[in-house]
């Protein structure tokens, strides 16, 4: 059984229930092979420079991985590595500009934020007087906060496929896939934040009980004591388990979406075939 990308006379888009459950489906039929390069992944991530440019790549390998089964044309993992291992230096340029790119939109738009934020202020106090402060207070940091991750998401959008270009196709530079991504993005942002936000909600349970959970009992512990380096050393142990297993989830959405928007915008006639029960062994 499968279900149809769309054909080469009609392109519609999946809905958004179908991207994220299409990429579980992946996950789960490719648990061992994707959790085994996740791992590895996040080793690498202590070694800076170096180690940051293969965990891009391997991120982009396992979308990669995910890209081929949903075009039944699956390849092994040392046939996938043949071709992202030469473009290295690429994943990292395109992990780093995105990067750069998200951490310059925040300044901005936190600016901005301020400014409508404090206007707000002003005119609610002339309104309310003094005893409307907390009231002017509590809605421009509402406002703030809204335009800050309202825009993070919106721009994210429109970048949140930008490794998978470089990890399938050919004869592309990291710059000409980040390009790509905002091409591919461009006429469905409402529809991908819609995805990104469900993914999200999605793992939210697992990384608040590897991720934040531990991290809380840091608060009420002296720095430098035995008991928060043990503390500290389990929250550690438990962020890196946790993006471990999100991080797979992540890069086969990534792979789903890619190809749905390229079967919508470039005609693509591709199925999703139904993929076999999971092989835990």
């Amino acid at each position: 059984m499968s279900e149809n990308f769309g054909s080469s006379g009609q392109i519609q888009p999946l809905s958004i229930g179908n991207v994220v459950s299409a990429a579980v489906r992946l996950y789960r039929s490719h648990l061992k092979s994707y959790l085994n390069l996740a791992a590895i992944a996040h080793l690498w991530i202590l070694v800076p420079i170096y180690g940051w440019a293969k965990y891009a790549a391997i991120s982009g390998l396992i979308s990669r991985l995910a890209f081929g089964e949903l075009i039944y044309q699956p390849e092994s993992v040392q046939a996938a590595s043949s071709h992202v291992n030469p473009r290295l230096w690429s994943f990292f340029r395109v992990g780093l500009q995105v990067a750069i790119s998200l951490f310059v939109i925040y300044f901005g738009l936190a600016i901005v934020g301020g400014i409508l934020a404090a206007l707000l202020g002003i005119v609610l106090g002339s309104i309310l007087g003094t005893s409307g402060i907390v009231v002017a207070t509590t809605l421009a940091i509402i406002v703030t906060v809204g335009i800050v991750l309202l825009g993070l998401i919106w721009f994210y959008s429109r970048w949140v496929v930008a490794e998978v270009p470089l990890a399938v196709e050919e004869n592309i530079n990291g710059g000409e896939s980040v390009a790509r991504s905002w091409e591919l993005t461009k006429a469905s942002v409402l529809r991908i934040v819609g995805i990104v936000l469900v993914a999200f909600f999605v793992t939210l349970p697992l990384v608040f009980v590897l991720n934040y959970i531990p991290s809380l009992f840091l608060l009420k512990l002296e720095q430098g004591s035995t008991i928060y380096s043990i503390v500290y050393f389990i929250s550690w142990i438990g962020s890196l388990v946790g993006g471990v297993i999100v991080m797979p989830f992540w890069q086969a959405l990534k792979a789903v979406l890619y190809l749905d928007l390229r079967s919508r915008r470039e005609g693509l006639g591709l199925q999703l075939r139904e993929p076999p029960s999971p092989d835990f062994r």
